[in-house]
């Protein structure tokens, strides 16, 4: 975990994702790439210039202000940052994109973003950059809601449907919680709609975790009306201080129809939520 990207609109709730990373960054002797994204009116982009007007004087203003906010942020976050190597990083994009390109230019282990979730009409048709970043990034995002002074895992959930393809997921947060010295409990949520007796919920573990050290004494089953219930309860129960989940890259109407349970889990969950591509 050497690299980490904080893309941030200088708001409190990057600031929140921005202590994170540097606590993090501190103990694994990590970089910081904290990235602004400014994204221009189409009048003032240069199509000559691989769409980036950076010479053009109103860019440059915008590209002043942001330095400044940096400098603000530099010094309001001092204790925090001290010791840390922080790479000032200002581009024109829009924000998803911009963070995806950033994330695999400077090869990025780990994206921390803050967010305040989405409700209601908000979620389904605007949604957040959050979202479509936990939904295609290739690399872990831990997302974070809340301020955190002391950032400290000691009990990390994995929440699975026990699918062969979650396996890849599983495994990208079996690896996160060694980097974190944690031990990973995972968590299955048994539904009414989708019912599954010890005997199916025995064989799908032992498929699951086929060449895989993981000890069965970690696995969990929790019923609920519903999987994203059954995650706060379980969650609860266990004290969990971060919730891992797996998600794809689904895209247009069938996304709109199917939903991502990660998504919402990141909007209506409190708790520090990282999620793994499947």
């Amino acid at each position: 975990m050497k690299r980490i990207l904080v893309p941030t609109d200088f708001s409190q709730r990057a600031n929140n994702a921005l202590k994170v990373a540097a606590q993090i960054a501190k103990k694994y002797d990590s970089e910081i790439y904290l990235l602004h994204l400014l994204e221009l009116p189409l009048q003032l982009i240069d199509p000559h210039n691989e769409g980036v007007g950076e010479d053009l004087p109103e860019s440059l203003f915008f590209m002043k202000l942001a330095h400044k906010k940096f400098t603000e942020t530099f010094d309001k976050m001092s204790y925090y940052l001290e010791g840390i190597n922080v790479h000032e990083t200002v581009e024109f994009n829009e924000a998803f994109d911009g963070i995806m390109d950033i994330t695999k230019k400077y090869n990025c282990d780990l994206v921390i973003m803050g967010s305040n979730g989405a409700e209601g009409l908000e979620e389904i048709f605007i949604g957040s950059n959050t979202e479509k970043v936990v939904r295609f990034s290739k690399v872990p995002v831990l997302v974070i809601k809340e301020e955190i002074p002391i950032f400290k895992i000691d009990s990390f959930v994995f929440v699975s449907n026990l699918s062969l393809p979650n396996r890849k997921a599983f495994k990208a947060a079996l690896n996160f919680s060694k980097a974190f010295d944690v031990e990973l409990q995972l968590i299955y949520i048994n539904t009414p709609h989708k019912f599954k007796t010890t005997i199916q919920l025995d064989k799908m573990f032992d498929e699951f975790t086929k060449g895989i050290q993981f000890s069965a004494s970690q696995f969990h089953v929790y019923d609920d009306r519903t999987v994203e219930r059954g995650i706060r309860h379980a969650s609860s129960k266990l004290n969990a201080d971060l919730i891992g989940i797996g998600t794809h890259g689904r895209k247009g109407i069938s996304h709109f129809m199917s939903g991502s349970l990660a998504e919402d889990i990141v909007n209506h969950v409190e708790k520090p939520v990282v999620t793994f591509r499947i």
